[in-house]
């Protein structure tokens, strides 16, 4: 298949986007797309035109429906007359969009040259909506925008719904919201293979270095051990990195980094457990886990299942969607030999084989963990955002 010059496909795009808008806005969608809008008004239920906007575009682009596909697969489906293959390639590639915040580095007659500090990435930007839409940017100044391919066999961009422009002073503001919003959703760095690579080695790092000042890496204290615990780990860690810098890098690294309370610091609803696990595992990083150490004990003694509140923690870890897999793996491999004893007290099912059922149990009891390849807990920044963090730390001083 020979494609269209660029120019022609964005020029296509608008009308094809305008199709699909209004597919999604048809009544067939009216209760899940008001629904959606109603969650993304503030609390006195005010929307403003650039939230309408954005929520309509997530709706078209991304929601799933009750059958798992997306909208904009329902409509490249049900378009009459069909779609040439080159237009259901455009439409359907737009669900790969990316949400970045972004520096203008260059324009040109056509496009946008944007850089995402997110992942660290540049991205050649048009818009179906004319030179106007990208006349309001300037070199250096910052965007918040949605952006999907122009087809996914170019390597040109689209604007995706609305357009946020920020002043180039907005900078440090929006570098500490890019960290936020890495933390938050670590998977934005799958673009970017570099990034993911150089995360998995940070967490490799910081994982040697557990081991190496606890011996194991896991641990079951009470939760003022385990914040003594983490202190001394993360002081072990800001020692190490210091020493690998000299003069006013070295100053600088001391006066930007959070303190050990920070650091340290459990969440809330682990401070009234009578054990927590602080386990840092090859794959996860740092995880912490509430009243381990009286699985542990089950396992480690499985008369203990005759006292029905052990199983009910066991029940408990099971079934809860935020407990990973690998807890209840730690459990087995600590205890090998009497899992089977265990989970035949727990599930009522005398001939129960960890060895055999054990991996389909946790499928079934936690199938989210299954559904997405692993990431690393540690995220990386690009070099760009990493100099507006330090601009930032030096305003606040």
């Amino acid at each position: 298949m020979v494609l269209p010059q660029i120019d022609t496909l964005v020029a296509q795009s608008g009308d094809l986007k305008s199709e699909l808008v209004a597919f999604a806005q048809s009544p067939y969608f009216a209760r899940r797309l008001d629904a959606r809008l109603d969650e993304a008004a503030d609390r006195l239920g005010f929307l403003d035109e650039a939230t309408v906007i954005e929520t309509i575009d997530h709706f078209a682009l991304q929601y799933r429906l009750a059958n798992g596909s997306t909208v904009v697969e329902r409509f490249v489906a049900q378009r009459r007359p069909p779609l040439p293959e080159d237009e259901r390639a455009m439409l359907l590639g737009w669900r790969d969009v990316v949400e970045g915040i972004f520096e203008v580095q260059s324009l040109d007659r056509n496009a946008a040259t944007l850089h995402n500090l997110l992942d660290d990435l540049v991205y050649r930007v048009h818009s179906n909506m004319g030179r106007r839409a990208l006349g309001k940017l300037r070199k250096g100044i910052f965007v918040a925008a949605r952006i999907v391919p122009v087809h996914p066999d170019t390597d040109a961009w689209l604007v995706s719904g609305n357009l946020a422009t920020y002043r180039p002073s907005d900078g440090k503001e929006l570098a500490q919201a890019a960290v936020q919003t890495l933390t938050a959703n670590p998977q934005l760095l799958r673009r970017n293979p570099e990034m993911l690579r150089k995360g998995w080695e940070m967490q490799a790092e910081a994982r040697a270095d557990f081991i190496e000042l606890f011996g194991t890496d896991l641990l079951i204290l009470d939760p003022g051990e385990t914040q003594d615990r983490l202190r001394e780990y993360h002081r072990h860690r800001q020692d190490k990195a210091l020493a690998e810098l000299k003069g006013k890098a070295a100053a600088e690294a001391r006066s930007g980094v959070p303190s050990l309370d920070e650091f340290s610091a459990l969440p809330e609803e682990l401070l009234d457990a009578d054990t927590i696990a602080v386990i840092c595992d090859e794959t996860e990083g740092i995880c912490y886990y509430a009243d381990f150490g009286r699985l542990d004990a089950l396992f480690a003694d499985p008369s203990l299942a005759r006292d029905r509140t052990y199983l009910a923690q066991l029940r408990e870890y099971l079934n809860d969607g935020s407990v990973s897999p690998m807890a209840i793996r730690r459990l087995i491999q600590r205890h090998p030999e009497n899992a089977d004893a265990v989970f035949r007290a727990l599930l009522h099912k005398p001939a129960f084989s960890w060895e055999r059922d054990g991996e389909e149990l946790l499928r079934r009891r936690k199938k989210s963990h299954y559904d997405h390849e692993p990431l690393p807990s540690v995220t990386p920044v690009g070099a760009r955002l990493a100099q507006l963090l330090r601009a930032q730390r030096r305003h606040r001083r």
